[in-house]
């Protein structure tokens, strides 16, 4: 931020307007910009040959450079973050695309899952990238434990937080589980998961049953110890990052480059890796982050922006994030608003409902 502070004073008003022009040219079309080209909107009157000195000088300071020997210019990495640190004019949400994440939010759909996938579909359409939103981690204290037997081989698992959200889970109990033992099982765990966080009880219940092993019948201990291992592998590896529109990233692409770079993005949202990373994206504090290239760890590969926010629950600590990513030529100036309305949005719904 400080290097771009510094870059920007050393540019003269006409340099800054060129400079200005040639990346908002570019962000709307995608094309290498040339000095003819601008001289018909500069607000000075300038030559062709004046704006391509210019132009020279913005290449000499790292901001733009030439794909091509005859072609115009483009901004670098390095000018794009000038551009968005210094230059960049972010507008308001439009009253359309507020009304479409409105709706998106507002059709009382309890499950938080289903809820967070229509809001990372609505984004999507509406800023024609990517989205991606991180679903809030449940480590939440437990309220109450429920078996419910469903047939012979199979049950439900209901676990209920503290912070009112709900699962549901199947499992495959042991073999001769009654009613009975079912019952036992679920009030043995409800005795020691007063306060605790699934992970928690996890790591104190074996030691509790060894410890108890007179006093708890051997079918609801073999319940216990199955369900603590199907929970085990979905607690500490969710599914929480959630990924809507990547058509939407070849609809302009022109290139062999340019789908060679969508299929190492395509490569990193399949593997969903990392997941952890894109939240400390957004954890130096609230607010939009904007993510240029190589400065996107997550998906640096692939030469994409990120425009990135965290939610916050009613405690104003960070429990997810919302995002849209796309080539870095994407609007900023429409874009930044949208994953900022759409996070605080987000954080405001689940507090109210208790889902953070």
């Amino acid at each position: 931020m400080r290097e771009s502070a510094t870059l920007l004073s050393e540019l003269n008003d006409r340099s800054r307007e060129v400079f200005r022009r040639v990346v908002e040219s570019y962000l709307s079309s995608g094309e290498p910009v040339g000095s003819r080209t601008l001289t018909r909107s500069l607000t000075e009157s300038l030559s062709a040959a004046t704006v391509r000195n210019v132009m020279q000088d913005l290449e000499f300071l790292g901001l733009l450079n030439s794909p091509h020997v005859s072609a115009g210019r483009i901004p670098t990495q390095q000018g794009l973050r000038l551009f968005v640190d210094g230059l960049l004019e972010v507008g308001s949400v439009a009253a359309e695309d507020r009304e479409i994440m409105d709706a998106a939010l507002g059709t009382g759909e309890k499950d938080v899952a289903t809820l967070l996938d229509k809001v990372s579909a609505s984004l999507s359409a509406i800023t024609n990238g990517a989205s991606l939103v991180l679903s809030p981690k449940q480590d939440a204290a437990i309220r109450h434990i429920e078996f419910v037997s469903l047939a012979a081989d199979r049950a439900l698992v209901v676990l209920v937080f503290a912070n009112g959200h709900v699962e549901n889970r199947m499992i495959t109990p042991p073999p001769g589980q009654t009613p009975s033992s079912m019952r036992e099982a679920a009030n043995f765990l409800n005795a020691l998961a007063e306060g605790k966080t699934l992970s928690e009880l996890r790591r104190s219940v074996g030691a509790e049953i060894a410890n108890r092993r007179q006093e708890i019948d051997s079918l609801a201990r073999d319940l216990v110890e199955s369900g603590l291992a199907l929970w085990q592998p979905q607690v500490d590896q969710p599914e929480r990052l959630i990924v809507r529109g990547r058509g939407n990233l070849l609809a302009d692409s022109r290139e062999a480059q340019d789908i060679d770079r969508i299929r190492h993005l395509f490569d990193d949202l399949e593997r969903k890796r990392d997941i952890a990373e894109f939240l400390d994206l957004t954890e130096v504090g609230d607010g939009v982050r904007i993510f240029i290239g190589s400065e996107n760890k997550l998906f640096s590969l692939s030469g994409s922006s990120l425009v990135v926010s965290p939610y916050m629950n009613a405690d104003r600590q960070i429990i997810g994030a919302v995002g849209v990513i796309g080539p870095t030529r994407l609007n900023y100036g429409r874009i930044v608003p949208i994953v900022d309305y759409t996070a605080q949005l987000v954080g405001k719904l689940l507090s109210e409902r208790g889902g953070g």
